[in-house]
């Protein structure tokens, strides 16, 4: 089955979907291993693994090759991250053909002023509704798989209130988005408000430390949302690891001390299925 058809089927299973963020092969292999049917291509994440901050600094081509060696080594569905559509609305027609060709079963586009800033920043700005709708539809003409899903989001609670968000919400909807994404509500009533008012799949994103409430999974179904993305928490867990490997090298001169806390050097090869590979090559050995 292809990546789209699953994503659709998970959205229509009457069951919520949990996507933890990855921004690599390595992380999306380990999202894909510890059981979860979805993955999140953080586009945050993604910058910031190239030591750069979550402000439209990397290429779409870019962008697309680390989405492409994702989705090359994983089996479940990639949600990917378009921020802005990275231009005018011929430039995100470009940007969902590039990403539609490396292989994710769906992305979001959202309706900051190009660069965008982490939806979690302050001081954002945001383009009128109009631009948007023309960058959706833009979208939608340039895909060639019917199941792409296309997820509208909007940052305009900060800037334009709840209600406005809604609007426009329901406007990316109407203009062809699968799914709505309001970013960043404040309250467990404002998360609720969105999913009382916006009809069909509605995306809702969940991390340690944002402006957004953490709900339990099991309130968020009740409520009527079909997906929730957890965006950085396993780049920022891996940051802290780092850093405590690194403090120990620095002190002891190796990592014995760690130990216990790093996988070993089998669990690794495991991982990204080192014997498999392997085992192929020998098939077409001379």
């Amino acid at each position: 089955m292809r990546a789209t058809a699953k994503l659709r089927a998970l959205l229509n299973s009457g069951r919520i979907t949990v996507a933890p963020g990855a921004y690599d092969g390595l992380s999306a292999r380990l999202v894909e291993q510890a059981g979860f049917p979805a993955i999140y291509a953080s586009g945050g994440a993604i910058a910031r693994s190239s030591g750069v901050p979550d402000l439209g600094l990397l290429s779409v081509s870019a962008i697309a090759d680390r989405f492409a060696s994702m989705a090359d080594v994983v089996g479940v569905p990639i949600i990917a991250d378009a921020d802005t559509g990275y231009g005018n609305a011929l430039n995100a027609q470009a940007a969902a053909r590039a990403f539609e060709r490396a292989g994710v079963a769906a992305f979001h586009i959202e309706d900051q002023s190009f660069p965008k800033k982490c939806g979690h920043y302050d001081d954002k700005s945001i383009v009128p509704a109009a631009e948007m709708v023309g960058k959706l539809k833009a979208v939608r003409d340039g895909l060639h798989d019917a199941d792409f899903v296309v997820i509208a989001r909007t940052d305009a609670i900060a800037v334009e209130g709840l209600a406005a968000a809604i609007d426009r919400a329901a406007a990316y909807l109407d203009a062809g988005a699968d799914v709505s994404f309001v970013e960043a509500p404040a309250s467990e009533a404002d998360i609720a408000e969105i999913a009382k008012r916006l009809p069909r799949w509605k995306l809702i994103n969940m991390f340690e430390g944002g402006k957004t409430p953490l709900l339990p999974v099991s309130r968020l179904q009740a409520l009527g949302y079909q997906l929730v993305i957890i965006p950085s928490d396993t780049q920022r867990a891996a940051i802290k690891a780092m850093q405590r490997v690194l403090a120990a090298i620095a002190r002891d001169g190796s990592a014995a001390s760690m130990r216990n806390d790093m996988a070993s050097f089998a669990e690794r090869e495991t991982i990204v299925d080192t014997a498999a590979y392997l085992a192929r090559g020998k098939n077409y050995a001379s």
